[in-house]
């Protein structure tokens, strides 16, 4: 999911008065006051638990590790004239777990839509973001739940509560691979506003649908909280199993498709000329038009002779799927070059009014840039196509596929379509928990943004040098929550800081001022590999980053991810060994609220020499003051802690001393 104002965090701070109010922003006193505490800091027990064979203490699964499986087959049809879907979904669930099952869970996300759900129930009177807008009632008609075995059929019991149904099992699912198929019937109206992940946009050449949540999905079953159950009220995302989804769309013949995975019958579907141009586009590192502007009017654009068409796909490995189908479509594609000389297909669709070379007419070249990037920066994107959505969602993120808003142009919509993609990492290949954990594929995903624009054409869209102090506000505003929050918890106006931005910011500390871009770099593929396609919990992050690195790391993430406490170093008084600033210098420096870090520290002398040094975290485990010799020749003129600016410090004025001035 995109916050717009939040993709990159070098951006934010455009909106310093208005965020700073709402807030409750304040500047800290010039005068120091101390509050740290070591012992609190540096305390030895962080971890809630030990680690075991499930999840090892390294951070890694451990050799007992499992996870259950969905496999999916789904057949629907869609009617662009009540906008309804409707069809069957055959769910093969695996029970990979050490204890049998007589009960199985499922997501019925669509019935946020029902004006009596818990969704709509707990939205402010003034609407916001995730409100059931234009008075919509929607929500799933589900049919029987039908047990497929032995070539029979045996209705199951259902219990749907809002948006979660339970399904009772005649003969519990034995443990440790039992398989168990099951199909239910269901079918619901697909909503103009979709919460801000899907809905449909009405263009002057027709409808642009953009269908996401649009089958039930098996809740995760974990060993860390068995049902993972949390009802789905707009703010919370999603935590979902893998598996391989076959899927098949029936849509009036007018419409094109593109959906999650590879098109699997692409003869049936395109023209001979559509066809020429895609496998065109597979082999083109630069951007081949599929469906021209010119010929969205043009009906010989779309197969002749029949009235509806069957899109059939498959994803292999997912944990989810979605598609978009609009008779307005332009069409366009590259060919993306991965890691270890594999290929995908990069692609866009979006309506003329978006088909402009100051926006979607670029947006296949971003798709190819930001992936490309990402598959080199982590871990190979691991779908055929990846397919950039123009519609009415301002920003949301699928396997393989993303919705980005038709309105979005130039460095905005290489942001908006970078941010979505950076999400086929986090958390479509790491599959954490959304809907309790927000920062870790929200916030990890705008870290990696920042260095995909960076790299994107030379730096294109690259913002200048950030004053890092000008985001401390940010970040330690009275109003602001904890990062360790689940979403629906965290204030609205507090979830751009609290998902994106300062967990975001967090791995960026980390790489630049305490382990090192190499060491930072490293450490983080690590986790993406032994994460890759599995479910890991913020201690297994925690732990992995420390046991690849090295460091124990316990104080940082106390201070920056479980609680919100404040950054303060300031610049003490300085004093002469035998006062003969020839022999050194004595400079005192001080820790003054409860996070600690490192400490960078520039000196300049009298006689014009400058010179650096970086004192370890530890200077900090006996107490807020720490006096350290600088081997000067000279007295010393000017004092600046981090000179770089690149810490967000609550109070700044004190990070400087001048001999003249005395501070």
């Amino acid at each position: 999911m995109s916050l717009t104002q939040f993709t990159h965090m070098k951006r934010l701070y455009v909106l310093l008065a208005v965020v700073m109010a709402s807030v409750g922003v304040t500047r800290a006193q010039t005068k120091d006051s101390v509050n740290f505490d070591p012992h609190e800091a540096f305390a030895p027990i962080f971890y809630p638990q030990l680690g075991d064979n499930v999840r090892a203490a390294d951070g890694t699964p451990g050799p007992d590790y499992w996870q259950n499986r969905a496999d999916y087959k789904i057949a629907v049809t869609m009617d662009d004239q009540t906008h309804g879907i409707k069809g069957k979904v055959d769910v093969t669930y695996t029970n990979n777990s050490p204890q049998p099952l007589t009960f199985l869970w499922l997501q019925l996300d669509q019935n946020i839509y029902n004006d009596k759900s818990r969704g709509v129930a707990v939205t402010a009177i003034g609407g916001g973001r995730w409100a059931n807008r234009n008075a919509f009632d929607g929500g799933y008609s589900i049919g029987d739940v039908k047990l497929q075995q032995a070539g029979k059929s045996t209705v199951l019991k259902q219990t749907i509560t809002d948006s979660r149904m339970r399904v009772d099992l005649p003969v519990a699912l034995k443990a440790k691979g039992g398989k168990v198929t099951f199909s239910i019937d269901f079918s619901f109206t697909i909503p103009e506003y979709g919460t801000d992940r899907m809905g449909r946009l009405n263009t002057k050449n027709g409808w642009i649908y953009e269908v996401a949540q649009w089958f039930p999905r098996l809740c995760v079953y974990d060993n860390v909280q068995g049902w993972n159950t949390l009802p789905y009220l707009g703010q919370g995302e999603f935590y979902l199993e893998y598996g391989d989804i076959e899927y098949a769309v029936t849509v009036p013949a007018s419409h094109i498709v593109v959906g999650s995975g590879e098109l699997l019958n692409p003869q049936e579907v395109l023209t001979a000329e559509q066809l020429k141009r895609y496998k065109a586009a597979s082999a083109s590192d630069k951007t081949v038009i599929l469906r021209s502007a010119a010929e969205v009017t043009d009906a010989s654009s779309r197969p002749a002779g029949k009235s509806t068409l069957t899109w059939k796909f498959k994803c292999i490995n997912t944990r989810d799927v979605a598609w978009a189908s609009s008779k307005a479509f332009v069409w366009d594609a590259a060919r993306m070059n991965l890691p270890q000389g594999k290929k995908a297909l990069a692609m866009s669709v979006y309506p003329v009014e978006s088909a402009t070379d100051t926006a979607w007419n670029r947006s296949t070249e971003y798709v190819k840039g930001s992936i490309e990037f990402y598959s080199k920066y982590l871990y190979p994107f691991s779908y055929p196509v990846a397919t950039n959505v123009a519609g009415i969602v301002g920003g949301m993120e699928y396997p393989g596929i993303v919705f980005c808003s038709s309105r979005a142009n130039k460095g905005g919509l290489f942001g908006v379509t970078s941010h979505e993609f950076g999400h086929n990492w986090f958390p479509m290949i790491v599959g954490s928990n959304e809907r309790k954990f927000p920062w870790m594929d929200e916030g990890f995903n705008t870290f990696i943004n920042t260095l995909a624009e960076e790299d994107f054409n030379h730096g294109e869209y690259k913002d200048g040098k950030m004053d890092v102090t000008r985001l401390a506000p940010y970040f330690y505003g009275d109003k602001i929550e904890n990062i360790f929050n689940i979403p629906d918890v965290i204030q609205p106006n507090n979830l751009g800081i609290l998902a994106y931005l300062k967990p975001g910011f967090g791995l960026q500390l980390l790489r630049e001022r305490v382990l090192g871009p190499e060491r930072f770099d490293s450490a983080f593929r690590y986790y993406v590999h032994q994460w890759a396609f599995k479910h890991p919990t913020p201690y297994d992050f925690f732990h992995c980053i420390e046991n690849y690195s090295g460091e124990t790391l316990d104080w940082f993430w106390r201070g920056w991810y479980l609680n919100k406490w404040k950054f303060d170093q300031g610049v003490g008084k300085v004093a002469y060994v035998k006062d003969d600033p020839a022999q050194g210098s004595i400079i005192t420096v001080t820790n003054n609220e409860q996070l600690p870090m490192p400490v960078v520290v520039q000196v300049k002398e009298e006689n014009g020499k400058t010179g650096r040094v970086e004192l370890p975290v530890e200077v900090w485990q006996r107490g807020p003051v720490w006096k350290f010799v600088y081997h000067s020749t000279s007295k010393v003129q000017e004092i600046k802690l981090d000179p770089d600016g690149t810490m967000p410090d609550i109070n700044p004025a004190n990070n400087s001393w001048n001999d003249k001035l005395g501070f």
